[in-house]
């Protein structure tokens, strides 16, 4: 008996008309036998339990981090917020110019740099 035909016999023991005396026999006289071990069940549970809390502890990793990152993500954004309010008081405004710390004579000297003028 080949593969596809233990396969076809097993699949059709899953129906609810079928002799699954038969099935098992035709199956042990192939020499497939299905005996598990005295612990077989407590090992499936145990796994599958295992299984749970590892995912469990990946959704815990994750709030962590997205917790985590808003903190940072606000820290951030506070810090940028003192940064404009800092050179607004220092330059009178939130131009280009007074985030690169420069005045208009300087605007002047770069330009005759850069041109040869």
């Amino acid at each position: 008996m080949d593969a596809s035909e233990i396969k076809k016999l097993i699949i059709s023991s899953l129906n609810a008309d079928t002799n699954t005396v038969e099935v098992s026999r035709k199956l042990e006289e192939e020499g497939i036998s299905y005996n598990f071990s005295h612990n077989f069940g407590d090992k499936v549970l145990n796994k599958l339990f295992s299984a749970g809390l590892t995912i469990n502890r990946e959704v815990e990793f994750v709030k962590y981090m997205n917790f985590a990152f808003y903190r940072i993500a606000l820290t951030g954004v506070a810090a940028i917020i003192v940064l404009l309010i800092s050179i607004f008081l220092m330059q009178g405004s939130l131009s280009l110019n007074s985030f690169l710390g420069l005045s208009d004579s300087y605007d002047e000297s770069i330009v005759c740099l850069l041109t040869g003028n």
